[in-house]
């Protein structure tokens, strides 16, 4: 079993041995022996090839697929992307972590990995989807996740950019995903041309951990006009 921790911040260290998933090209050093391997349909594909085939398609509709590689072996691995900061959040038995797609560094690979949709429209960059991994084993299990700067850790209830809002724990049947608040939706935020502050996304379950970055994603539809 390995166990994650940060290291100066900056990096994930993976200390142990088995076999976790990380994202495509994220090893930049390790001590031991090591495999690299690139998953082509994605965690849980063990429920048959359709079932895989399905997730896939899933996950590049609604924006929530990356590429990921599994990591085997013994030792010591260091993983790192663009010099982003790491956090490690720990999963009890039952609990869900939602994330953004592209901040998540490393997981376990018998964590349930799926999509989860809040709503519908085009709000943010990349829709109302996120990816939410469940532990469904009877052990603390941890995952890795990256932000484009030093983040901010809040405990619900409260309100977040959904630009930069960036994991946040939930029940796995959706409890304590967030609200969409819509109350100054127009057709400029639509099409990008305001800031984003005019729509949020409210967290109001007791004991919710949210982690937002100091960076915001591009919202809204880009149109150009010649």
């Amino acid at each position: 079993m390995f166990k994650f921790n940060t290291e100066e911040e900056l990096c994930c260290k993976v200390e142990g041995n088995g076999k976790f998933c990380a994202k495509k090209g994220a090893m930049v050093a390790f001590k031991g022996n090591f495999t690299f391997d690139k998953m082509l349909l994605g965690p849980n594909s063990g429920g048959g090839t359709m079932n895989a085939l399905l997730g896939l398609a899933k996950r590049k509709l609604t924006g929530e697929n990356i590429e990921l590689m599994t990591v085997e072996g013994s030792g010591i691995i260091y993983l790192a992307k663009n010099a982003y900061h790491v956090s490690v959040f720990e999963l009890e038995p039952g609990d869900c972590l939602s994330v953004e797609s592209e901040n998540l560094l490393a997981f376990p690979i018998d964590l349930k990995y799926d999509v989860r949709l809040l709503g519908s429209g085009v709000l943010s960059q990349k829709g109302l989807a996120t990816t939410v991994l469940t532990n469904t084993s009877n052990q603390i299990q941890q995952v890795a996740v990256m932000t484009d700067g030093n983040p901010l850790m809040l405990e619900a209830p409260c309100v977040v950019d959904p630009d930069a809002v960036v994991a946040w724990t939930s029940g796995p049947d959706g409890g304590g995903d967030p609200r969409v608040a819509t109350n100054n939706f127009s057709w400029k935020t639509a099409i990008g041309q305001t800031s984003g502050e005019s729509y949020q996304l409210q967290f109001n379950q007791p004991n919710q951990m949210v982690l937002v970055q100091p960076s915001e994603r591009l919202s809204g539809l880009k149109i150009s006009i010649d």
